[in-house]
């Protein structure tokens, strides 16, 4: 079955692309481009990263721009779906989703119009495992968006390994995946890619107990 993945770049659904690679034949990523940064549906951090990591993994991008209103976004969710069934001819859609139910309900009605099988491989996994899954298989997953107490500053721009994965647990009332908003990744290098992302430039903006590592200039390198 030919798949495209919605992408975003994150974690999530990077994992959710390794895992679909190893069951189906994946032909396109598919990335909402969102302008609100408080976007009920889709990852905003970085998202401009994706064509590069298209270009590092191997596959080509499928692309639309949201202005991110509440549910108007959902059309060019939509768009960017037909898009990938006219042009590559997917059969189905893969999501990163976790627990969200806005999220997965409104991407399976999509789907269902267009015909398209849904598949949510991270559906209500445990956060811990998920986190380390990605470390266990050489995942470089970055720490670029933190929305919450009591992260600081300084988990901006921090790369996920065995320790972070243990104090992300250890915080109380957070879901350590970042599944209610309190962290958002990027991903540099992951099994699947056929070349490395190499941060070379990056500004952090950081108030009021929230903020963003914006990636500014990245390279593409061997590995």
């Amino acid at each position: 079955m030919k798949l495209g993945i919605l992408f975003s770049g994150g974690k999530d659904s990077c994992l959710a692309l390794y895992r679909a690679m190893q069951k189906e034949e994946v032909v396109c990523l598919l990335t909402v481009i969102s302008k609100n940064p408080e976007s009920f549906m889709f990852h905003t951090p970085n998202i401009h990263l994706t064509e590069k990591q298209a270009e590092a993994i191997g596959l080509p991008l499928v692309s639309v721009v949201t202005e991110g209103e509440k549910e108007k976004e959902l059309k060019e969710l939509k768009e960017v779906m037909e898009r990938g069934k006219e042009e590559f001819g997917i059969e189905g859609v893969v999501t990163g989703t976790i627990e969200s139910v806005y999220q997965a309900a409104r991407i399976q009605k999509i789907c269902d119009s267009l015909k398209l099988w849904c598949f949510n491989p991270l559906w209500q996994k445990n956060q811990e495992e998920i986190l380390k899954e990605l470390v266990e298989n050489g995942f470089e997953v970055l720490i670029t968006g933190v929305f919450a107490e009591p992260f600081g500053r300084e988990w901006l721009g921090k790369r996920i390994d065995k320790e972070v994965v243990k104090k992300l647990v250890e915080i109380e009332g957070i879901n350590p995946a970042g599944e209610g908003g309190e962290i958002e990744t990027t991903v540099l290098d992951a099994p699947f890619f056929r070349k490395r992302i190499k941060v070379k430039g990056r500004e952090i903006k950081f108030e009021n107990n929230s903020g963003i590592m914006e990636i500014k200039k990245v390279e593409l390198v061997e590995k």
